[in-house]
């Protein structure tokens, strides 16, 4: 015989009652000898418990009942509950003019839910052709007196079922679940999960070949698939492996469900009503392969703090708390606390807490006039999250995970076995940390969440590439990027999936106004980890929000300068909130567009090398201007219009052409070297004449053809094989606090590494103290939507990389 059990989603009204009727069907009529089990429908069970606390206040349930009713009569072709509804009116009746019950009242109304669902399965079963009985558990599970959380007298309990199931095999028995009664007849309940331990009593009792739980999802999961998307289903696990889960909260399994399948070595199946063709988790005595299985979480619970100076060396400081919790029937799920007793944490269920508070205060009450305890506190915003078949061997990455992601956790609990560990997690992170954990450890693919602020030529650029790339990185390097945010000034595109190919239409229709705490709001809301933002854009004002997104748990790329020149405090202000919140912010692309240099320049830096001075050609606008009319019989002006129409240069050429741009790529490597300069202080050479620089650009664009005069004069005042480079300089004693930036137009042998420059390459050379007069030298393509998207992706990577 299997044992069946549906639970209340299974057997809620529509699909899932016709699912269950289904596989009741399927499996009698292929001649499978069956027993099954049920709980109550849908939500009846909390629709009694609401209905019994509005008769305690007095408040008119009449219109609820009703409601209740109808739900249960759905799909009868007549009233089969006359006598149940009669029963429960005047239950109801009797609580409202006590104004109070009882323990024992509350089991004889909630276990209405569970006669109603069992009454109904088997009338339905028989309109079917099925052969099918109502089967009252409380005529078969004896139980003790404990109303609530009774446990079942097995010999006896045993005897009975035995005896009803061998006069009455003829027949598919419909039990209810959760319920049973005392030696006097008296409706008693088996508490959390009773409905699983009703059928693995059964189960033992009758010898099962199989306890088959129906449930709403497809097995047991490496987490609550409602909580984590990226949920994975265990195909296997062993009984132990199981009684831990249930232990540590997994919902589906409870640690009395399993202990009499244990005693009779009965495999437990979890399968779902939903999915009839999936074969769910099966749970045998044999032993899977060791690791870690699931993260359980426990919500519902409350913290007890209990602190004290004075308890340092005092003995007995347990004995005391857990008398406390024995007297005032309080089970503690964990335990913490220092060898020297001066600090404990107890967690237990939120609804006990009150109780334990009150003991507790009354227990110590001496030890406060004593001032040997300061402080018990109750926190009740937390959740333990319980990583399962985890040792502390490597422990350290969910851990290190959970803090990079900025969650601290409250408290930490290793069991005696050393293989599970559990977390008490503020209830307002524990989601995200549930998945930050899950990621860590259950991943094939790191998940990194990606806001990306401005998607013009360089932000299109690099989602595109981003799109392009994302299935092999994954492939190649388990890293899942995963763009959630794409925003402009005006409007943002949010989708926690990830964006599409036409994210431009879509941000074009769908777009919404925001503001960028609304990013920030959004990521929390959906709890996403591993969390990227990206500036793409060339605002001066948007920076302002980089200190916000790191302290939200933000790390930070920009392709953007402006927020390494502005002035040195606002430099400082950043790099004190990124430590603090241990976010990074890379920006290679700031100077050199996709070349290796301000990473060069850290590692140099931080191994203590000297760096004495620093120069190149900075610009690879500039760079082409230059290096074309060094060597070409052209006039300036022709040389610039070609650049001008390759895109080289910005609408106004004179944003190029004032150096500024060159001025802030020198004062951000400045400030690598720890150097504490302002812009104001760099000594910038304007290659745009006095009369030029008001006006439009239109205007300045029709007059190109005065510059010719002025730079032929300056080519043809050069020495023999000497070309123009338009550079920037970093000198002086740069172990000081400040050093000489200039940013100027020089003339450079036409075969020294600067003289040899083509295009539009940028070329950097780097003097210090070991290599001497020979510098490093780094050299490649310095400007284009491309080059600079693919040092932003490059960025992207290294910090993913960072994050495994």
């Amino acid at each position: 015989m299997k044992i069946l059990k549906f639970g209340g989603k299974s057997l809620a009204n529509g699909e899932g009652l016709q699912k269950v009727i289904q596989t009741i069907a399927q499996k009698y009529f292929n001649n499978e000898p069956i027993a099954v089990v049920v709980s109550a429908r849908g939500n009846a069970t909390d629709e009694l418990v609401i209905l019994l606390k509005k008769a305690q206040a007095n408040i008119n349930f009449q219109a609820d009942f009703e409601q209740f009713k109808k739900y249960q009569l759905e799909g009868l072709r007549e009233n089969i509950f006359v006598e149940e509804f009669s029963v429960l009116q005047k239950l109801l009746e009797g609580v409202s003019l006590l104004g109070d019950y009882s323990e024992k009242i509350k089991d004889q109304v909630i276990a209405y839910g569970e006669i109603l669902s069992a009454k109904y399965v088997a009338y339905v079963l028989n309109e079917n052709s099925i052969k099918a009985q109502f089967t009252d558990s409380r005529q078969l599970i004896k139980t003790d007196t404990n109303f609530g959380n009774a446990q079942p007298i097995e010999a006896i309990s045993k005897q009975n079922v035995l005896e009803y199931f061998v006069k009455n095999s003829d027949k598919v028995n419909i039990v209810t679940g959760f319920i049973g009664s005392t030696l006097h007849n008296e409706t008693t309940t088996l508490g959390r999960n009773g409905s699983n331990y009703t059928a693995s009593l059964l189960a033992n009792y009758l010898n099962a070949e199989e306890f088959q739980n129906y449930t709403h999802v497809d097995g047991i999961f490496t987490a609550n698939p409602d909580l984590v998307a990226d949920a994975k289903k265990i195909e296997r696990l062993s009984f132990n492996e199981a009684n831990e889960l249930a232990n540590f909260g997994a919902q589906i399994l409870h640690a009395k469900t399993i202990i009499p399948l244990v005693e009779k070595n009965i495999p437990l199946r979890i399968l779902n009503t939903f999915n009839p063709e999936n074969e769910g988790t099966l749970i045998t005595a044999e032993q899977t392969n060791e690791g870690i299985k699931s993260l359980s979480v426990l919500t519902n619970v409350s913290l007890i703090n209990l602190e004290g100076r004075g308890l340092l060396g005092k003995t007995g400081v347990d004995a005391r708390i857990f008398r406390v919790m024995a007297e005032n029937d309080i089970s503690v799920s964990i335990i913490s606390q220092g060898s020297s007793e001066r600090g404990i944490g107890l967690v237990v269920s939120s609804d006990k807490a009150s109780k334990a508070l009150v003991g507790l205060e009354k227990e110590f009450e001496t030890d406060f006039y004593t001032k040997d305890v300061n402080k018990i506190s109750v926190n009740d915003n937390i959740a333990v999250i319980s990583i399962i078949g985890q040792d502390l061997t490597n422990f350290h990455k969910p851990y290190t995970a959970l803090i990079r992601n900025k969650i601290t956790p409250i408290l930490l609990n290793n069991t005696v076995t050393g293989r599970n560990i559990s977390l008490v997690i503020s209830q307002d992170e524990f989601k995200r940390a549930l998945n930050v954990i899950h990621g860590e450890i259950f991943g094939v693919a790191k998940k990194i969440n990606i806001a990306i602020f401005g998607h013009g030529t360089v932000g299109g650029t690099l989602i595109s590439q981003i799109l392009e790339s994302a299935k092999n990185i994954e492939k190649r390097k388990g890293i899942k990027l995963n763009v959630f945010a794409i925003a402009n000034s005006k409007k943002v595109l949010l989708n926690k999936f990830g964006i599409s190919e036409n994210w431009k239409a879509t941000l074009e229709d769908k777009g919404q106004d925001y503001k960028v705490d609304d990013i920030i709001a959004y990521a929390k809301e959906h709890h996403l980890e591993n969390l990227i933002a990206i500036d793409n854009t060339a605002s001066a004002t948007f920076i302002e929000n980089y200190i916000s997104l790191a302290e939200n748990s933000f790390d930070l790329i920009s392709s953007n300068k402006v927020a390494n020149t502005v002035s040195f405090d606002f430099y400082k202000t950043l790099r004190k909130v990124l430590k603090e919140n241990q976010k990074e912010y890379l920006y290679e692309t700031n100077v050199g567009a996709g070349l290796p240099l301000i990473d060069t320049i850290k590692l140099l830096h931080l191994s203590g090398e000297n760096i004495t001075k620093i120069k190149g050609v900075f610009s690879g606008t500039l760079s082409y201007l230059f290096n074309n009319f060094s060597i070409e019989d052209k006039k300036f002006s022709e040389v610039l219009k070609e650049a001008i129409d390759k895109g080289f240069t910005e609408p106004d050429p004179r944003e190029d052409l004032n150096g500024n741009d060159v001025g802030r790529k020198l004062l951000i490597l400045a400030r690598e070297l720890d150097l504490q300069n302002e812009f104001e202080e760099i000594q910038i050479q304007n290659l745009i004449p006095e009369p030029l620089r008001e006006g439009t650009a239109t205007d300045f664009l029709k007059r190109l053809s005065e510059l010719d005069g002025i730079y032929q004069n300056i080519k043809d005042a050069q020495g023999p094989n000497e070309v123009l480079r338009y550079i920037g300089e970093l000198s002086g004693d740069l172990q000081q606090d400040k050093g000489k930036l200039e940013v100027k137009l020089i003339s450079v042998p036409a075969n020294s590494a600067l003289g040899s420059l083509k295009g539009s390459d940028s070329i950097f050379e780097i003097y210090t103290e070991s290599y001497g007069e020979q510098p490093i030298v780094i050299q490649g393509a310095g400007a284009g939507a491309s080059v600079t998207a693919r040092g932003v992706f490059g960025d992207i990577l290294r910090l993913s990389e960072k994050k495994l």
